[in-house]
């Protein structure tokens, strides 16, 4: 049957109708799209900054001297990130003196020192608030150094001797135990306080010995200029295996800032493992930021690294792990000489972190 002209126009109105519904529909879901994107947007952006896009937060530290291979591990961290993955920024700065630092963490003008275990128990005995974090380098680099080939054997050779020591008390009750544990009289012998100049010292014969050298530093440099030493450790003669160099902040650092304090240990033992794993290039990172008014020698440097891993290692407990027994030997002999103006409970002067 042929349809009409009335029945062909009423079904182009149909399909008129329908092609307006389809573009409606079309519009419609097009436009619920838009709206989903834009609160799919709006949710991604009122999700919380990931930790890589919060501002740093900021710790300073003050060295116990001026840049050298036993800081590193600092040094490492910070290049390497270890110190932004944790949230920290890090600012690493040098004494004018090196009796500074404790000083400066006590008062709060810097929150981080290193320094060394006997002086921070002198320092709690004068009731200033200061307390270890981390253990650096764990055993003695002061060895009682004297001229290989010289009449000085041990200790008690040093009857009647010239001891160059470097104006600090702890040196010369170091210096007297050492000759009483090997079996003379320690009043016999005469103390010199040189000062900083105990390599002129004892390289000109001013001296017999000296006390406050490094194993690291002294009697390196003293080897390359043609003067041999025999370092004698004063752990074989009676002082207390002590920490060396330690990592220090103040007790009202501890209460406010213990949190960024645990992250700052987190990095520095992330910053050790690569300075054991890389010493070349942990070496080179360090050489960038060589001070102009103590520049470093890289053979010395070099050495130094080799002599110093093996004394930071804390064997089976994580890098700067601290021991309350030696915290207590160390307190212990500084009582017996003298040292400590006031007792002190030893679990006040460190924290394991």
């Amino acid at each position: 049957m042929t349809p009409t002209k009335n029945s062909k126009n009423s079904k182009n109105s149909i399909n008129s109708t329908k092609s307006m519904i389809s573009i409606l529909l079309v519009f419609l879901l097009l436009s619920l799209t838009a709206c989903s994107s834009r609160a799919n947007s709006n949710q991604v952006n009122a999700q919380p900054a990931t930790s890589s896009e919060k501002e740093l937060q900021e710790l300073s530290i003050m060295l116990d001297w001026y840049p050298n291979a036993v800081h590193s591990f600092l040094y490492s961290a910070q290049k390497n990130g270890y110190f932004a993955e944790q949230g920290l920024e890090v600012n690493i700065q040098m004494p004018a003196e090196t009796n500074d630092s404790l000083k400066l963490v006590a008062a709060g003008k810097v929150d981080l020192a290193l320094s060394y275990q006997p002086q921070v128990l002198m320092a709690r005995g004068e009731n200033i608030p200061v307390k270890s974090i981390a253990a650096i380098v764990r055993h003695p680099l002061n060895h009682l150094m004297v001229p290989v080939g010289g009449k000085v054997k041990s200790p008690k050779d040093l009857i009647g001797a010239n001891v160059g020591y470097s104006s600090i008390p702890l040196y010369e009750a170091m210096v007297h135990t050492m000759i009483k544990n090997d079996g003379s009289a320690s009043e016999n012998v005469n103390m010199i306080d040189v000062g900083y100049d105990l390599i002129p010292s004892i390289a000109t014969s001013k001296v017999d010995a000296i006390m406050g050298g490094f194993i690291n530093h002294e009697q390196l440099i003293l080897a390359k200029q043609g003067h041999p030493m025999l370092s004698l450790n004063p752990t074989e003669y009676g002082v207390p295996d002590y920490y060396e160099l330690v990592l220090v902040a103040s007790d009202h650092g501890l209460k406010g800032k213990t949190e960024l304090l645990t992250k700052f240990v987190a990095a520095i033992r992330e910053g050790q493992q690569y300075v054991q794993q890389h010493p070349d290039q942990a070496l080179s990172v360090l050489f960038e930021h060589e001070d102009q008014t103590s520049p470093l020698d890289k053979e010395i440097e070099t050495k130094s690294l080799k002599i110093l891993l093996p004394l930071m290692d804390a064997k089976d407990q994580p890098f700067g792990y601290q021991a309350p027994e030696s915290w207590e030997s160390v307190n212990q002999w500084l009582m017996t000489n003298k040292l400590l103006s006031n007792s002190i409970n030893t679990n006040d002067a460190f924290i394991n972190l």
